[in-house]
């Protein structure tokens, strides 16, 4: 799962899509368009034909699912260059073989509940190197936790701050931002001013910027290798997308 809406409105472009696409089948070329009679007729045939074989939805809906991860997939191989850049956070193994691009929202139910998965994985496999994209998505608490950790970041203290982060309520403020940045041993004065740092609001809209630009629409997202996976990734999936970047079966 993530965070998005998008999936909620599936359903309803699917069956506007069938309307259509059914429509332009029964229209001839030559034909003017369809009465507002001739259309609720045809979404009345579609209706019953729904009703009687619901597999008719379910599988336009894994055609879609499955274009849109191939585009996904063909857009994550035209950005590789963009993925890692030397001032990312990273995680887990610096010089591991194979990368994790991990798109997170500290705020993110989806996010945090992978973190658990997440950890298993670099605790037992110590080859994995995890890049941290900050894509805060969800209003100002989450733009302002981001520009946090990235101010730690300074310090040497990304990690530490991020874990107190993603275990603390979601409703993130200054305050609890400056609690749990001493509890991580970081300097707050200097914390403080360097999260107005113009360059950390570069690299949070840069981040945005790729994100659009490979259609991430929700949080996570996950690249390893040359691999896309839109959503959290239980332990059993980071293994296998891990297994197959490194070119080995399952």
């Amino acid at each position: 799962m993530r965070l998005s809406l998008r999936h909620l409105l599936r359903p309803a472009a699917v069956v506007a899509g069938l309307v259509l696409g059914f429509s332009a089948l029964l229209r001839p070329a030559c034909a003017g368009p369809f009465t507002q009679d001739q259309r609720n007729q045809i979404v009345q045939i579609l209706r019953d034909a729904l009703i009687r074989d619901p597999s008719i939805l379910r599988d336009a809906l894994a055609a879609l699912q499955e274009d849109e991860a191939k585009r996904q997939a063909q857009a994550v191989l035209a950005h590789q260059d963009k993925l890692i850049s030397p001032a990312d956070p990273v995680g887990g193994n610096p010089a591991g073989n194979v990368t994790i691009v991990e798109f997170f929202d500290v705020r993110c139910p989806y996010c945090r509940r992978m973190e658990p998965d997440m950890a298993k994985l670099l605790a037992t496999d110590h080859s994995v190197r995890v890049v941290y994209k900050d894509l805060p998505i969800l209003g100002p608490p989450s733009i302002l936790a981001s520009r946090a950790l990235l101010a730690a970041q300074k310090q040497g203290g990304y990690e530490k701050l991020r874990s107190l982060l993603m275990q603390a309520p979601p409703d993130i403020t200054e305050a609890s931002i400056r609690a749990a940045a001493i509890a991580a041993g970081l300097d707050w004065p200097r914390l403080s001013h360097d999260m107005n740092d113009a360059a950390i609001r570069q690299r949070l809209n840069a981040n945005l910027q790729l994100a659009r630009e490979i259609g991430i629409e929700g949080t996570p997202a996950l690249v390893v290798g040359k691999r896309f996976i839109p959503g959290a990734a239980d332990f059993a999936e980071l293994q296998s997308a891990v297994a197959e970047a490194r070119g080995k079966k399952d």
